[in-house]
């Protein structure tokens, strides 16, 4: 996936007013992703990702640190994009929802399934892609 197509997808199921701000919303969520996964792991899906988009993982405090991967859960997940994309909580689970669907449909190889695997139960829905429109799992969410 090209890094416009990723972006466009973004902005539009995340509602967003501009590409700057879909921009903000991969920011937030990938470089939060980044920080709850293992480095390999992280580094396996960003070479599926476009360069400009890829950096986003990789970019994460916790890993100059430490060089590993932090334990949280939903709740500070959603805060942490929260922080970095300068918006409420609510507005958060709802943009990190379209850049995880943007990311399944991005990677191949069953990486996001091995995503899921390192996930507390309370965060798996939100790399797990939402139903489309249409569809007869949608609404049930």
């Amino acid at each position: 996936m090209e890094h416009d197509e990723f972006i466009g997808r973004v902005q539009q199921q995340g509602r967003l007013s501009s590409m700057g701000d879909a921009e903000r919303a991969c920011q937030a969520t990938l470089e939060t992703l980044g920080e709850r996964v293992p480095e390999g792991l992280a580094d396996n899906i960003a070479v599926q990702l476009p360069r400009e988009i890829a950096g986003h993982l990789r970019r994460t405090e916790a890993r100059e640190r430490s060089g590993t991967h932090v334990q949280f859960g939903q709740g500070d997940f959603i805060s942490r994009v929260a922080e970095r994309a300068g918006v409420g909580d609510d507005r958060a689970a709802y943009i990190a929802r379209a850049v995880l669907d943007a990311l399944h449909a991005a990677t191949e190889g069953g990486l996001m399934a091995k995503v899921t695997e390192t996930l507390p139960a309370d965060l798996r829905e939100y790399v797990t892609p939402a139903p489309e429109p249409g569809s007869w799992a949608y609404g049930k969410r």
